[in-house]
């Protein structure tokens, strides 16, 4: 009889044995599954906006499906002025940006890009349809965001052209979006405005603005004109993110996601040329 009862206490304490190293081995795979906060300024349509609550974009569903099934990492969404985008992901508040990233020389030496996820135009944005390259801005006036490769490419053509009357550019804020800034074109506060030329014609298109958007003839000293990118730490946990992520990228291109988000978002094909 002592001995059934020792039995018994000794099963019951495997049991708990057991059941304790369960609820640990869930919590730890749990653990295992970091959270990627995401940086995005929901406000540069057609790659980031928002409906309501939703996070919408091509930039947001392919990060979406990037990480979709991971067990490595889930995401999440937090929408940032721009101008504090990249101060954030120096803080280790985000580990990725999604926002129509372009490549410019001095964010390569400080941060990481993935391989590029599309293919688009710098485009003059104004009421002149023969505005079309940089000799024709002298003298006329543009608005864009300080720290944006617009805002750089005015000022270096101002630099590199002391001889001519200088491109005014006025500084904006990030509460000044796009729609706004057409507007300004519009009603002729300002001459035109330099930009991606996909969100251009998607926002002049949704506003109901009548304004031509032309590809900019100049090259802007790089064969990676043009194409948009996310971006990282460059650090170890950086380099393993974008890792991950440019291998997803390669199945996603290969399995037509990217094609069809394309399609969806930009109206055409802006994704099948990427090398």
């Amino acid at each position: 009889m002592a001995f059934k009862k020792s039995l018994l206490t000794a099963l019951a304490l495997i049991s708990l044995f057991v059941a304790g190293c369960s609820k640990e081995g869930n919590h730890q795979a749990g653990d295992a599954q970091k959270t990627i906060t995401v940086a995005t300024d929901s406000d540069t349509a057609p790659f980031t906006f928002k409906e309501k609550d939703d996070f919408k974009g091509y930039d947001i569903d392919l990060v979406k499906a990037i990480f979709k099934d991971s067990k490595e990492y889930k995401v999440q969404f937090e929408t940032v002025p721009f101008s504090s985008i990249l101060t954030g992901l120096d803080a280790g508040r985000y580990q990725l940006v999604a926002n129509n990233i372009n490549y410019n020389e001095e964010r390569a030496q400080k941060y990481l890009f993935s391989d590029p996820v599309s293919l688009s135009n710098y485009a003059l944005v104004s009421k002149d349809r023969k505005l079309a390259s940089f000799d024709q801005l002298s003298g006329k006036t543009a608005e864009a965001l300080p720290g944006s490769n617009y805002a750089q490419a005015l000022e270096n053509w101002n630099k590199e052209h002391p001889d001519k009357t200088p491109i005014q550019v006025n500084y904006v804020s990030d509460k000044t979006g796009l729609a706004q800034r057409l507007q300004n074109i519009e009603n002729g506060k300002i001459d035109f405005i330099l930009y991606d030329a996909i969100s251009a014609k998607y926002v002049a298109q949704d506003q109901g603005l009548n304004l031509s958007v032309t590809n900019l003839k100049d090259k802007l000293g790089s064969n990676k004109d043009g194409l948009e990118y996310f971006l990282f730490t460059k650090d170890k946990e950086g380099q393993e993110l974008a890792q991950f992520v440019n291998k997803r990228l390669a199945s996603l291109k290969k399995d037509g996601t990217m094609k069809k988000l394309s399609e969806q978002y930009f109206g055409g094909d802006f994704v099948s040329s990427l090398d």
